[in-house]
């Protein structure tokens, strides 16, 4: 029993203790598997960390439905939700190995608490070598255009299946366009507005319940802005989510090459109708 309540506040001790060497001057990286340290630790991060504006680099692994087999116990769907409800904690999630090695780069000198996301899968390779990466600020991975049938604005590990799907459609003759959107705060307004106004329908990606992550704070922002255009949010839907590997699942809920393209499709249908 004392085994089992050790492991039990293991991610509240580490996230307690690294806002306590964080108000010493120390550079604190707290690092657990994403889904227990969003929930078993939120008071810790709430509290200790944004509250006390302990700039603590908060770092959640295998996040998502990286541990697919393991069940929902395992996956962490809900952590952008509870983060966004939390002032002043930055939450960034990286695409590729650019993106991951400049995010933990940035966050060493962060001024302010961050939570950054990673996954568990190799990542692959979406930039340029000369690439520019800064917090707050959303990359676009394809040439910049006046117009676009479809723009992907994803996150994390479902960047990498957008630009697929964005290839896919250019060899149908469709213009579409593919932001990382990495920082969900900052969130890069500026940006995000640029590329709607220029685009026909917007299709946000996330590894993430559709309620309360990117979806969510794309279509907020858009609506209180006055940019109104069609727009379908791609995550993991509001249901008992299916066991598998994360390609599986992935798979089974449209996050794929394949399956984005073809929601694109639909989307543009629709709109013609």
């Amino acid at each position: 029993p004392d085994q089992l309540v050790e492991i039990g506040i293991a991610e509240q001790n580490l996230v307690g203790i690294s806002a306590g060497l964080a108000s010493m001057g120390k550079k604190v990286f707290a690092v657990s598997p994403a889904c227990f340290l969003t929930a078993r630790a939120l008071e810790q991060i709430k509290n200790d960390v944004a509250y006390s504006d302990h700039p603590v680099k908060v770092i959640g692994i295998s996040a998502g439905v990286s541990y697919g087999a393991l069940g929902t116990t395992h996956h962490s769907l809900h952590d952008f939700a509870v983060l966004q409800a939390i002032n002043n904690i930055d939450i960034v999630a990286p695409a590729d190995n650019f993106e991951t090695a400049q995010a933990i780069r940035a966050a060493v000198n962060h001024p302010r608490p961050i939570y950054i996301r990673f996954g568990k899968k190799a990542m692959p390779i979406l930039h340029a070598p000369d690439a520019h990466f800064e917090i707050g600020k959303a990359i676009q991975l394809t040439p910049e255009q006046e117009h676009y049938e479809i723009a992907f604005l994803a996150i994390g590990e479902t960047v990498a299946p957008a630009f697929s799907a964005s290839q896919l459609l250019a060899g149908q003759g469709l213009k579409s366009c593919v932001l990382s959107v990495h920082s969900l705060r900052p969130f890069d307004e500026e940006t995000i507005e640029r590329v709607v106004s220029r685009s026909k329908t917007i299709i946000t990606v996330e590894e993430h319940s559709v309620n309360g992550g990117l979806g969510s704070r794309v279509a907020s922002f858009l609506m209180q802005a006055g940019i109104f255009r069609p727009l379908h949010i791609i995550g993991i839907p509001d249901e008992h989510t299916v066991i598998g590997s994360q390609g599986e699942i992935f798979n089974h809920y449209g996050i794929s090459a394949q399956g984005l393209a073809q929601a694109a499709l639909h989307l543009l249908e629709k709109e013609a109708a």
